[in-house]
């Protein structure tokens, strides 16, 4: 399979170790904090992002969800309020962003609704045929190779499932462009820093942005892997995107 520039993209460029494992070492060591940057970085933007994904899957009514790169399992909390499926499985890398999630899941009592487990994206633990939906939440950056975690999703998906991505991208807006990259290159990895004591895990989360195909040539991927249907609809002046495909 092909790589894209942003499969070499990695958080600490001095390291030894390849890119997922460089990954699971950065959400790791800012599991703790994670949450408040995310609601802090985004003025809490990012909560309406995942209510809009999640809103694309309300139309097939899944009974079962991968959540891909579930982190501290957001999007598999908010699946469970808005689409009441009968089970969510929410699979990531990083054990130290699952122990946060499942603290969450326990203190709303969702523990019989939701499963965290260690997983990952290009080798997923469960039989073809298995989820009516998969989501995933500013994930897909990080997957190691980009089409092969693609593929194993769509392995996973039964037919007619959908997987929906939410992910960032970057404003076209002349106005807003300027903008954006003073604040993705000065603001965010000085208060990752200042919060997290982790410069570099901001400065990934920059460089990783710019290089990911996004829009249509992320559609034109989902197509060569072989989904259908396959849409992108662009948030918040293009800063954030919601993309779907159906197996």
């Amino acid at each position: 399979m092909p790589e894209f520039a942003h499969d070499t993209v990695v958080p600490y460029k001095d390291s030894t170790l390849k890119k997922k494992e460089q990954v699971a070492d950065m959400f790791n060591d800012i599991s703790v904090k994670y949450d408040f940057l995310n609601r802090f970085l985004s003025a809490g933007i990012d909560v309406s992002w995942r209510k809009k994904a999640l809103k694309q899957l309300k139309e097939i009514n899944p009974s079962s969800i991968l959540d891909v790169a579930t982190g501290t399992a957001d999007v598999a909390i908010l699946a469970q309020k808005i689409l009441h499926p009968k089970k969510i499985i929410g699979i990531d890398i990083s054990e130290g962003m699952l122990d946060v999630g499942r603290k969450k899941i326990a203190k709303l009592g969702l523990e019989k609704d939701i499963e965290l487990l260690l997983g990952d994206s290009e080798a997923i633990k469960f039989e073809d045929n298995t989820f009516d939906a998969v989501t995933v939440a500013f994930g897909v950056r990080n997957f190691q190779h980009l089409e092969k975690g693609l593929a194993e999703i769509k392995r996973v998906l039964r037919p007619g499932g959908k997987l929906v991505v939410l992910e960032f991208s970057k404003p076209d807006s002349i106005l807003v462009k300027p903008l954006y990259n003073f604040y993705m290159k000065q603001i965010t990895p000085n208060v990752g820093k200042l919060f997290s004591k982790n410069r570099e895990a901001y400065k990934y989360l920059d460089e990783s942005i710019r290089k990911f195909p996004e829009g249509k040539a992320f559609v034109n991927i989902l197509d060569e892997v072989g989904y259908t249907k396959t849409l992108c609809k662009p948030l918040t002046l293009g800063i954030c995107s919601i993309y779907c495909g159906v197996k």
